[in-house]
């Protein structure tokens, strides 16, 4: 099976680091045009010289920039709503500014670019693809992470009321739900045996996810190889949800 995306434009958030990092030259070299986003004008310049890919810098914690990112994207027929951040405080002592910004980034943002990507492909009349990149922390409660948990599960459910609305118009929404991703951040946060022994203990396959994995997932559910999947919310998670 061969996934190409000649003459499509896709959007990738989050492009500066992690999974959206690897995703661009994924995207690039299965012949789409990639508009890399991020907030971190550094981050996209750096991956420019690697990749060729149009930039724009832009802060999606604020919603009316996520808005204005949308717009300079220009037409888009592939999109994935890959930023996200985590602010993991316990419960008891978590601030209202870190789930208001949690939910902006990880929710909002996503809807917002979501609206007018799919307000394009529909004036246009072209039909397209859309993944948001949740995560199994909507499955699973995780101590100190109520923000960020209630924030994947809502990502879930609009990705399948935006699923129910916009595949009418052609339009195919789904998601995929990784456990931990090593990228530098994650190997950071859970390679130590005291944090991630517990978690690793919990998949049947007995490892945690490569961002490659990821990356691979997402090509095809954006692909037409994937053209009756709609509305899904797909675990990648070697087997944690059923442990």
């Amino acid at each position: 099976m061969q996934i190409r995306f000649e003459g499509k434009r896709a959007l990738v958030t989050g492009a500066g680091k992690g999974i959206g990092r690897d995703l661009v030259p994924a995207l690039a070299a299965a012949g789409a045009t990639v508009v890399a986003l991020s907030r971190s004008q550094d981050d996209l310049e750096a991956l420019r010289a690697e990749t060729p890919c149009e930039i724009i810098v832009a802060d999606l914690a604020d919603a009316e920039s996520a808005r204005q990112a949308a717009a300079a994207a220009g037409p888009v027929d592939l999109l994935v709503n890959n930023a996200g951040i985590a602010r993991l405080e316990p419960f008891l002592s978590a601030t209202v500014s870190a789930i208001d910004e949690t939910l902006a980034v990880n929710v909002r943002a996503p809807f917002i670019l979501s609206q007018v990507v799919a307000q394009g492909m529909i004036d246009r009349g072209a039909p397209g693809a859309i993944v948001n990149i949740s995560s199994m922390a909507s499955w699973g409660a995780l101590a100190d992470h109520a923000a960020y948990c209630a924030s994947k599960a809502a990502l879930d459910m609009l990705t399948q009321v935006m699923a129910l609305e916009l595949g009418p118009h052609g339009i195919r929404v789904n998601a995929v739900n990784p456990t931990v991703v090593l990228t530098p951040m994650g190997r950071r946060a859970w390679g130590d045996p005291a944090k991630g022994g517990k978690m690793l203990a919990r998949i049947p396959l007995g490892r945690f996810l490569e961002t490659s994995e990821v990356c691979d997932a997402v090509l095809y559910l954006l692909s037409d190889h994937a053209s009756m999947i709609h509305g899904a919310i797909l675990p990648l998670d070697g087997g944690f949800h059923v442990s």
